[in-house]
C-alpha cells in the first residue's frame, strides 16, 4: 500500500470534498494498487500553486475498461 500525492483543480477539488465526485479517472504512471492512499491536494495552474487544502480517500476499485492506454478509473471513499 501506496500514498500518492495527487493535484486537482479547484471545481473537481469541492466536488470530491463533497461526496460528488466519487473517482479518479488518471493515467497509471506510478503503478496505483487497490487500498492505496491518495492525499489529493487542491492545484491552481494558472499561478502554479497549491492552496492548501488537501483531502485524503482510499482506492477501493479500479478498471482500465474503455480508457486511453495506461489510463484507469479508481473508485475512491
Amino acid at each position: 500500500m501506496q500514498t500518492h500525492k495527487l493535484k486537482i483543480l479547484p471545481e473537481y477539488f469541492e466536488a470530491v470534498c463533497s461526496g460528488k465526485k466519487s473517482f479518479e479517472i488518471r493515467e497509471n504512471d506510478r503503478g496505483f494498487q487497490v487500498g492505496d492512499k491518495l492525499m489529493i491536494c487542491e492545484y491552481i495552474p494558472e499561478i502554479n500553486e497549491f492552496t492548501g487544502r488537501v483531502v485524503e480517500r482510499r482506492v477501493m476499485y479500479m478498471t482500465d475498461y474503455a480508457q486511453k492506454e495506461n489510463y484507469i478509473v479508481m473508485a475512491i471513499v
